[in-house]
């Protein structure tokens, strides 16, 4: 969960997420490093009133801000692609849940139980309770087991949604008439929230995602009081 005046990410929940936070501070670094170098160049050339002669004919100068750059995108990309790669790579995932999004609630159909399907819907804030959390509490959560690789397929019936955990480093659209794929692994047990993210008419705003995160004997006991 975040809180009030946070500037950072949440915490990471998942290998994924702990990896895009790595990335983010190792690119969030060389952006630094270079807007400072060329604010301490605008600074120089403003103060100073020295010039050489040879600057504008340095070939020298020149191979070297030609080459930097390239260096420095090389050293942003590789680190991208490995964890593109690592996002899309799904090895026998222990179990797979569809998503469907509508206006303006979501319905979780769990495909390798016979009869396992719910729709989620969010609480009004009226019917609340202590500690519930506002626009964010539904009425059926997604349960899940931790430490295990889950895949979610996640569509649309009407109209565009997006299917969105930050915390878990997730986010995919859901489009009518296609199915999209994200893996979900969980490192810890917990309730994680997260939100429709395409504006999708107008209750956008109340179609809210909770994830509860468990051990593997409390999912079985759970999946099965559903079913019966």
């Amino acid at each position: 969960m975040p809180y009030p005046a946070q500037l950072g990410f949440q915490d990471a929940t998942s290998p994924i997420m702990e990896e895009l936070m790595y990335f983010h501070d190792h690119t969030l670094m060389i952006v630094f490093l270079i807007s400072s170098l060329v604010l301490y160049i605008i600074i120089v050339m403003l103060t100073t009133k020295l010039t050489h002669t040879s600057t504008m004919d340095a070939q020298e100068v020149e191979t070297i801000w030609t080459i930097m750059p390239a260096v420095i995108l090389v050293l942003i990309a590789l680190p991208s692609l490995r964890i593109l790669y690592m996002m899309d790579e799904i090895f026998n995932p222990y179990l797979t849940v569809k998503a469907m999004g509508h206006q303006w609630y979501w319905s979780y159909e769990y495909t390798d139980y016979e009869d396992l399907t719910f729709d989620s819907y969010m609480i009004p804030t009226n019917e609340l309770l202590p500690g519930q959390l506002r626009l964010l509490e539904v009425d059926n959560r997604v349960v899940l087991p931790m430490e295990l690789p889950i895949r979610m397929l996640i569509s649309s019936e009407d109209v565009l949604h997006a299917w969105a955990v930050p915390s878990l480093g997730l986010k995919a659209d859901a489009v009518p008439g296609r199915l999209n794929q994200v893996t979900l692994t969980s490192t810890r047990p917990g309730v994680y929230y997260g939100q429709c993210s395409e504006i999708c008419g107008s209750n956008h705003s109340f179609m809210p995602i909770v994830l509860e995160m468990t051990t593997l004997k409390y999912f079985e006991k759970w999946s099965s009081m559903m079913q019966s």
